[in-house]
């Protein structure tokens, strides 16, 4: 859904009229900023990965493409998992050379307002990004089992049920690494990896703080505020 026009940035509502994923399901997104073009891909609400039968597994699969002077913005909202999920996630992002990307990934080990635990769950993430065919970025994410107990450490997450990865390619990457630094709450870190591209990583102990964290953050970054279903 594309909703009112901003000058500045094309908008656009991804929307997964499944309401949710489990296993066996499989969902495939390609998405491009032509040359010159500004384009923000954004979520109507959070989504969330539900109990898999067993021996099933979910496949969600994004594809990303930035063409020669354009930028993207992908901004989905949190993936929210339950217990007993089962979810294989990939995210790949293609660059052209002089392309600039924002990229903010949300995650839920939990609802923990309502009292949830992941105790038996399968999880799996994978982000790739290239920038005119040479991979600059890639991380992923393994966890499976009685998650709860796996984040109560100290070399993961010190407790915490909510995560955020955050990337930004662009050419005044390192000019914005101070900036970004300034609103990072304890629980997080930001470093420029490379020429051109900064990465944070925020915990917190639910949805609701990393929020808080992540719309100034994104409001830095993005030139304005978040996506209005950020804010509904």
């Amino acid at each position: 859904l594309f909703p009112r026009p901003d000058p500045a940035m094309l908008q656009a509502i991804v929307i997964n009229s499944a309401g949710g994923i489990t296993g066996g399901d499989s969902f495939a997104m390609t998405a491009r900023a032509e040359a010159k073009a500004a384009l923000s891909l954004t979520t109507q609400a959070a989504e969330r990965a539900y109990r898999a039968q067993p021996g099933q597994v979910a496949n969600l699969r994004n594809t990303l493409a930035v063409d020669s002077g354009a930028t993207l913005h992908w901004l989905p909202q949190e993936t929210i998992l339950y217990d007993g999920c089962a979810l294989r996630r990939r995210l790949s992002v293609d660059l052209a050379q002089d392309a600039s990307l924002l990229l903010v990934e949300p995650l839920v080990f939990g609802r923990v307002s309502m009292g949830e635990t992941l105790r038996d769950a399968r999880f799996a993430d994978n982000i790739t990004i290239r920038r005119d065919g040479h991979p600059i970025f890639a991380d992923a994410v393994r966890l499976s089992g009685d998650i709860h107990a796996q984040l109560a450490g100290t070399a993961t997450a010190g407790g915490n049920c909510a995560m955020a990865s955050l990337i930004y390619a662009a050419p005044d990457a390192e000019a914005l690494l101070a900036p970004l630094r300034a609103l990072l709450p304890a629980s997080a870190g930001a470093s420029l990896i490379r020429d051109g591209v900064l990465y944070a990583r925020l915990l917190a102990p639910d949805s609701y703080i990393l929020r808080q964290s992540l719309v100034p953050i994104i409001a830095r970054l993005h030139g304005a505020a978040p996506p209005k279903t950020w804010m509904l």
